[in-house]
């Protein structure tokens, strides 16, 4: 981390202060939303009309937006969805598909440089465990409220390895024509042969991450696997995705315990992408199959 301006030195010296007297039964929580946009104007091809988008978007709402609560002390934090009830139908099509792809509860240990997400893929239980990722953040002198909470901006660049949704479109949905829609897929099914049948992967995508912390919360904790920061990180907007602070509870009356997470197979990141992306490939694959086989399988016979 870069030198702090003195702006925030100064501000950091008298929350710190202030701090200290209570600072060793700390606990907070932090309430957050999560927006993830994605652009469905070449999503399903030319032959999906805008109705059948619309009803797909609204299928993907509760998967792209969802609230959070950060439990934290100085050194332990979980990140984990906030539990709400299910609409009916919601476990059958998208919905289950869905919260396959979600983010289980994190754990991270700022102390220990630790991160480990409880993840559930398709009924089997992964423990996902790296080393907590250092963050090289730009200080800014730049200030916004949140809230009752005076923040200060800071910016990184990063890269993520995590599965990327949108690289698993069929290939047909990513053509502009009928015709360089079948060009695209005879290319993917050639290079497919030549790759052993082993799915596309893609190249880590770099991100600017742009966060707003507030030395008055004097802990480097945050939402996802953000942090790093002096002072709890209350927004982040990084690619397509919006994290929010809504409510802070500092002290709650009822502290609940932060347990690290221990049942689960455990996987790096990178191999956990990595098992995603095959399972995914084999559904893309059965799904072109099973479509293929619904316009007629006899087409294109002589």
């Amino acid at each position: 981390m870069k030198k702090l301006p003195l702006k925030i030195a100064l501000l950091l010296t008298l929350f710190f202060t202030s701090f200290t007297a209570f600072a060793q039964d700390f606990q907070g929580k932090a309430y957050y939303q999560s927006k993830t946009t994605m652009n469905m104007d070449d999503f399903g091809g030319p032959d999906m009309s805008p109705e059948r988008k619309k009803q797909i978007q609204e299928r993907m709402k509760s998967f792209l937006e969802k609230e959070y609560i950060l439990t934290f002390n100085q050194a332990e934090s979980v990140y984990k969805e906030e539990e709400k009830l299910e609409a009916p139908g919601g476990g059958r099509g998208f919905g289950r598909f869905g919260s396959s792809l979600s983010g289980g509860p994190k754990y991270k240990n700022v102390k220990t440089k630790e991160v480990i997400t409880d993840q559930e893929f398709f009924g089997k239980q992964f423990l996902i465990v790296d080393e907590l990722k250092n963050l090289e953040w730009k200080m800014g002198t730049e200030t916004k409220q949140i809230g009752q909470y005076t923040c200060f901006k800071a910016t990184a660049i990063t890269t993520s390895d995590a599965f990327d949704f949108s690289s698993f479109r069929r290939p047909s949905d990513r053509g502009n024509d009928k015709e360089g829609s079948k060009k695209e897929k005879d290319s993917l099914k050639s290079q497919s042969k030549e790759k052993d049948n082993k799915p596309e992967t893609k190249e880590p995508k770099t991100i600017e991450v742009v966060a707003w912390y507030s030395p008055q919360i004097p802990v480097n904790q945050g939402p996802d696997g953000y942090w790093g920061l002096p002072g709890l990180i209350l927004e982040v907007n990084a690619d397509r995705t919006t994290i929010l602070c809504t409510k802070i509870v500092l002290n709650p009356a009822e502290k609940e315990e932060i347990e690290k997470p221990t049942k689960g197979d455990e996987v790096t990141q990178a191999e956990y992408t990595e098992i995603v992306t095959k399972k995914m490939e084999e559904m893309r694959e059965m799904y072109d199959g099973r479509g293929r086989g619904g316009r007629g399988g006899g087409r294109g016979r002589n």
